[in-house]
């Protein structure tokens, strides 16, 4: 009667291991988006980490600005360059949308068009920010001046200085994707090299972050007015 017993509980004991594995088991959809982490490259996941960082940066200046009460007096909507700006900005997106595509296709010639147009957009996109600035100044809001003012600067400000990051890169490609197209090995190699794609791959995943990341911070001005 009591070897019964001692196996029954042993049946019961092994019964509720296996319980307690199947729960710590990872399911397939978990176990293939780890997968996809641990074959994502060092330096995509780091790019991906630092637009986490920049988006949690804006989040926070966006509630500091929308505490401070939203827009000054005598603010009344946008500057309008800030509105010129946005429409450049979105151009730019679909500009180097289609980047990776003529890269597939290796025409580099207009691939180096389109990064040019992207850097050109990209450009304009600082310049009516500035222009914006200065809309703002003659409305009488300064960066010293009233603390939600001083927000609205430091917002436009560190999109900025960040999309320029994004510029200085674009830059460079657009010089080097010139440069190997005026020979046909150069050009072999860099459509045949694996790091250029993935630099253009980071570039346009980039790109379109700081565009639709201003985007969002032009809605939540806009409907703070």
């Amino acid at each position: 009667m009591r070897l019964f017993t001692e196996i029954a509980a042993q049946r019961r004991t092994t019964e509720q291991r296996m319980n307690q594995d199947k729960k710590n088991q990872v399911n397939p959809k978990q176990r293939s988006a780890f997968k996809r982490i641990e074959k994502m490259h060092p330096i995509r996941m780091l790019l991906y980490l630092s637009m986490v960082g920049i988006g949690v940066l804006f989040f926070i200046l966006v509630i500091a600005f929308v505490r401070t009460g939203g827009f000054p007096e005598g603010l009344s909507e946008l500057p309008k360059f800030f509105s010129v700006s946005t429409v450049l900005l979105l151009f730019s997106s679909y500009t180097i949308s289609r980047v990776p595509r003529l890269y597939k296709k290796e025409k580099l010639r207009k691939m180096a068009r389109y990064l040019s147009a992207t850097l050109f957009l990209g450009l304009l996109f600082i310049g009516a920010q500035l222009l914006g600035w200065n809309e703002l100044a003659r409305t009488g809001i300064y960066f010293t001046g009233k603390t939600s003012g001083t927000y609205l600067y430091l917002i436009s400000a560190l999109h900025i200085l960040h999309l320029t990051g994004g510029i200085i890169f674009l830059s460079f490609m657009v010089f080097k994707t010139i440069y190997v197209n005026s020979d046909s090995v150069r050009s072999l190699v860099f459509i045949r090299d694996p790091f250029r794609r993935l630099q253009l791959s980071m570039l346009n995943s980039y790109w379109h972050f700081m565009d639709f990341l201003w985007l969002g911070l032009y809605f939540v001005l806009m409907f703070s007015v």
